[in-house]
């Protein structure tokens, strides 16, 4: 039997797979989340052999969730349905160990199948998704542009990136403009905005 976790924050959409699961022979639904925060703690109760994570979730996003899940309960495999169908977040989901990558348009019994596959210890992507991933350019930020960009989508001021990196406020905002500039971004949160996309940040 392959127990399976459920993380889906859209309720018709979690119930809807929770019931197309129940129908399948040696499929057991035995958890099912609409927060990113809820997925470890369900998981390190009920056991699930699979986590099928959205990863547009509130309070934790389901990348960053796989990556703790990873690391917290090793065997359970995590196969990512999402309709954020980017490179940058299939690269994401590389770094947090995931094993699946499916977008939402995809057929009923292709997520069936990828279950299968991946409580196997099989792999499954995306092939448009995996095309788009290979053409995707390297990263033109510095280490330090990333850390100052990354803050500053989380919220941050200037000045409390400065504080935080024990940088000078002026470097700060050098950095906001070099990495502003070499995305051809209109402002600071449009930069935040393709360098996360890209799967930069």
């Amino acid at each position: 039997m392959i127990r399976v976790l459920i993380a889906e924050d859209v309720r018709i959409l979690r119930e809807a797979l929770v019931a197309l699961l129940g129908y399948e022979e040696g499929i057991e639904i035995v958890a099912e989340v609409a927060t990113g925060d809820a997925i470890v703690p369900a998981a390190l109760a009920h056991r699930p052999d699979v986590a099928v994570l959205d990863i547009d979730l509130p309070v934790l996003d389901g990348l960053a969730a796989a990556a703790d899940l990873r690391v917290r309960l090793p065997e359970c495999r995590v196969l990512i349905l999402t309709a954020l169908g980017r490179p940058g977040n299939l690269r994401r989901g590389v770094e947090a160990r995931v094993v699946g990558f499916m977008l939402k348009d995809s057929r009923p019994q292709d997520l069936v199948n990828a279950i299968r596959t991946v409580a196997a210890g099989g792999r499954i992507v995306d092939q448009q998704l995996a095309y788009a991933a290979l053409d995707l350019p390297a990263s033109p930020l510095t280490g330090r542009e990333a850390d100052v960009l990354r803050l500053t989508g989380a919220g941050a001021a200037p000045r409390d990136i400065a504080r935080d990196l024990h940088l000078s406020y002026g470097t700060v905002r050098n950095y906001l403009a070099s990495a502003v500039t070499k995305l051809n971004a209109r402002t600071r949160q449009d930069a935040v905005r393709i360098a996360t996309e890209a799967g930069w940040l």
